[in-house]
């Protein structure tokens, strides 16, 4: 059955949580006997708020006939402050000493670094020194140049903190998994080779316990985008559990309300309310506080910018069926953005509607050269992309000019091209040929003016809901990686917001709406700011 909200009621509206064979009031019952350091209770005992035992429950109450645990994966995306280490600690310490053991097990505590790894795990390290009971039975091993590991003396299980940006664990055989604020792990290698090792072994649980992140690309995104097809019914998969407390559409960052309802434990005094009070603040008058805001405190899942161009509620609404058909009858203009060393190449073709509407269609180039450092590097699936066809990878280390120029040529043959936009500055060789051929070449420098131009006619395009597009995931990233500058005369600098951010489709969109602009007006290729037909 599917739903229009992923939030998890389930969590607070009470309704019966099976638990046939006593499983969750064992694992809860394990919980509320730890100690915790930060603990206000009395003998430090560990604090389980009411919705945090209601999660508890869910995960390992219900089960199959044959008596297995139903949940083998949990998604629970969190705000900031809600306390998610401490929980996953002591769930880490139910795998490795609680109802929940296997013999030799292995639990891994994995982040995106040393650091961030070391965290959860002194987290469950603390618990463990709070009992004396639970120091007789392991052995802590802490080092700073070491693996941080704990081991039960009892029957050789460790619990382990590792990172991403460490070798992959091939040849493990984990029974639990915390995977940490997997929006910030570097590549995939990790947690594949992690996944693989838990299909050896029944029984085992994976947890990724995180902050909302940024993109709709990336190990961190397909795993938020497969949860929240759960979570709405598209999905059925019973052995996956999505948590997820994020704003629904339409909900105002700055309104109490919502905070309350996407930050469960503030009911309980944490995080602290008056804290994002003045962080709410603070986020008023500045939009990067203010998506650091709503991405942290608020765990709404952005785009790649930190400070975003597009708005991609409007951007996504836009996705509209266009056939070739009908599109041949449109006049057309090419931007295109030529690639330096790493990039990729661009064509976006902009299809200009009576009513003033403009379909984008891209093009993609990527050389296919030590693909699957460039995925790690830029955080993005370059081959699935290619194997449906979404880019087209070049044999070797740089993009095929000749392919380039070839699949212009081509638009020009199928659609009624108007203009060519090129920055010159790269591309004066393949504009020398087309021009020889007879066709439109414009040059369409990159500077300050008249990107800043190009920036602001895409904007307006975007968000004033006259795009119209097929949902390429590719140009959508692109747009997604644009951060923005605004001048004082409300031209637009687009840039990257990091080095391996890739935005050479939104640039070529800029050039091809921009120029479609200067179509509709009283301006011409001879009269535009700082824009000329190539000539020799």
């Amino acid at each position: 059955m599917t739903t229009k909200s992923t939030y998890p009621a389930w969590v607070f509206d009470g309704t019966p949580i099976g638990d046939p064979l006593g499983y969750g009031e064992r694992a809860v019952e394990f919980l509320r006997r730890l100690k915790h350091p930060a603990s206000s209770a009395p003998k430090r005992a560990f604090q389980l708020a009411p919705w945090q035992e209601r999660i508890v429950r869910r995960i390992y109450g219900p089960r199959n006939p044959d008596g297995s645990r139903v949940v083998k994966s949990v998604f629970l995306m969190i705000p900031r402050g809600n306390r998610k280490t401490s929980l996953a600690a002591a769930l880490a310490l139910l795998h490795l000493l609680g109802p929940e053991k296997l013999p030799a097990g292995q639990i891994i505590f994995a982040a995106s670094d040393r650091e961030q790894a070391g965290i959860g795990f002194r987290e469950a390290a603390e618990i463990i020194r709070q009992d004396k009971r639970l120091e007789r039975v392991t052995k802590i091993y802490d080092a700073n140049n070491a693996p941080k590991t704990v081991k039960s003396t009892r029957d050789g299980s460790t619990l382990k903190a590792v990172s991403s940006d460490g070798k992959a664990m091939h040849g493990t055989t984990p029974t639990f998994i915390l995977a940490d604020e997997i929006h910030v792990w570097k590549g995939r290698d990790l947690w594949e080779a992690l996944q693989s090792g838990m299909a050896k072994r029944p029984g085992g649980l994976t947890v990724i316990a995180t902050t909302a992140g940024r993109g709709a690309e990336g190990l961190a995104a397909e795993q938020y985008s497969y949860a929240r097809g759960v979570a709405l019914g598209q999905i059925e998969n019973p052995e996956f559990l999505p948590i997820l407390f994020e704003p629904e559409q339409g909900d105002q960052w700055d309104h109490e309300a919502v905070w309350h309802r996407v930050n469960p434990g503030l009911a309980h005094g944490f995080p602290d309310l008056d804290g994002l009070r003045s962080l709410a603040k603070k986020a008023k008058d500045s939009p990067p506080e203010r998506h650091s805001f709503e991405q942290f405190n608020l765990n709404r899942w952005l785009g790649n910018s930190r400070d975003p161009l597009f708005d991609f509620e409007t951007y996504d609404a836009r996705k509209l069926h266009d056939d070739d058909e009908d599109l041949e009858a449109l006049p057309c203009w090419l931007g295109v953005d030529l690639s330096r060393s790493g990039d990729l190449t661009a064509i976006v073709a902009a299809f200009q509607h009576p009513d003033g509407q403009v379909t984008l269609r891209p093009t993609f180039f990527v050389p296919g050269e030590d693909l699957k450092a460039r995925e790690d590097r830029d955080r993005v699936p370059y081959q699935k992309w290619a194997d449906e066809g979404l880019i087209r990878l070049c044999p070797g280390p740089i993009i095929d000019e000749g392919a380039v120029e070839d699949e212009i040529r081509e638009l020009c043959a199928k659609f009624d091209v108007r203009e060519i936009g090129f920055d010159p500055h790269l591309a004066a060789r393949m504009m020398q040929n087309l021009f020889d051929d007879g066709l439109p070449v414009v040059a369409v420098r990159q500077a300050p003016l008249t990107m800043g131009a190009a920036g602001a006619d895409l904007e307006r395009i975007v968000n004033g809901k006259l795009v119209r597009h097929d949902g390429h995931p590719v140009l959508r990233h692109h747009l997604a990686s644009v951060v923005a500058v605004r001048t004082d005369t409300g031209l637009v600098k687009m840039h990257k917001g990091q080095k391996t951010d890739r935005i050479d489709g939104a640039v070529a969109a800029a050039m091809a709406i921009y120029r479609t602009s200067l179509g509709q007006s009283n301006l011409s290729a001879y009269n535009a700011p700082e824009a000329s037909l190539f000539v020799f």
